[in-house]
């Protein structure tokens, strides 16, 4: 009984703590599975002192898990120049600004083809309280940094992150001399840390740990009201698998880094290989080739 009441306790917790926002669009359900994952820059109490106004969607991704075939994650650039429906052309994350969430979901649904079944939003401070709630993380990346925006100080290796430093590891990006793209692979690793601790065995035979766990986690993501822990939990373990030895992840065909569109830098999607790779994505035939190389 203790076996089927505990987890049964866990789900209603959590879900008493989720925020949920109107977010997803009436189009057509598509095959699989899809959840977009957005990290917004919305200021919180505790998270970083920044003075810019507004809310945008700092991080977007988008998981698939098709039905048959290997699941995958990929990292749409914030700055891809795209559609966005009912108003002209212009960066990915500008529809967040100009629409929230529901706007982004019908964006990235344009782009990709796929129905949004699941949309999951996580804030600076969540970032960071997830962190937290796990102990910290050991993150890598191959370099010194003072980067004054972020605030991140890093010496080149791996080092333990608690959560401030982890939150500024992932929006560090003026400072990596892959931009934007560099950002997307260590917010990746973030992820993929947190995931992993968070399924470790010192979580999963310590009860009040789990129920730690499932409280910070819930308390700061804020869903569509049908997704619920049940759904966080199969979107976290196919991100586990994901991030994997052979997991598929990475960023869509990119032929500029610097497309200029009047006086703004922006990332332009390679035309003439965008719309195969979300095919291949939809029907679930992606392979790491199909990804953006940097070098």
């Amino acid at each position: 009984m203790l076996l089927i009441a505990w987890p049964a306790y866990l789900i209603h917790y959590g879900n008493s703590k989720l925020h949920d926002v109107d977010a997803l669009s009436d189009k057509a359900d598509t095959p699989g599975t899809t959840y977009l994952v957005v990290g917004s820059d919305k200021r919180e109490k505790g998270a970083i002192d920044d003075p810019t106004a507004g809310q945008r969607s700092d991080t977007i991704m988008l998981l698939h898990v098709p039905e048959s075939g290997k699941p995958a994650l990929v990292s749409l650039p914030r700055d891809a120049y795209v559609t966005i429906p009912g108003n002209n052309a212009g960066k990915l994350n500008a529809a967040y600004s100009i629409g929230g969430p529901k706007l982004l979901v019908r964006t990235v649904e344009e782009l990709s083809g796929l129905k949004v079944d699941h949309y999951i939003e996580v804030s600076m401070g969540g970032v960071q309280s997830l962190v937290e709630a796990v102990g910290g993380v050991n993150l890598c990346y191959d370099a010194d940094v003072n980067d004054h925006d972020s605030g991140l100080v890093w010496t080149k290796g791996c080092h333990d992150a608690d959560g401030p430093t982890a939150l500024a590891f992932s929006r560090m990006r003026k400072s990596d001399p892959l931009g934007d793209i560099g950002r997307a692979l260590r917010q990746r690793q973030v992820v993929s840390k947190v995931v992993s601790k968070a399924a470790s065995p010192s979580t999963l035979i310590n009860p009040m740990r789990q129920r730690s766990l499932v409280g910070t986690v819930a308390e700061h993501l804020t869903v569509d009201p049908d997704t619920g822990m049940v759904a966080l939990g199969r979107a976290g373990l196919s991100i586990r698998k994901v991030m994997g030895p052979d997991g598929l992840m990475g960023a869509p065909p990119i032929s500029s880094m610097n497309y200029r569109v009047g006086q703004q830098s922006a990332v332009r999607l390679d035309p003439a290989k965008i719309d195969g790779f979300f095919e291949k994505l939809r029907n679930g035939t992606l392979t790491s080739s199909d990804f953006f190389s940097p070098t």
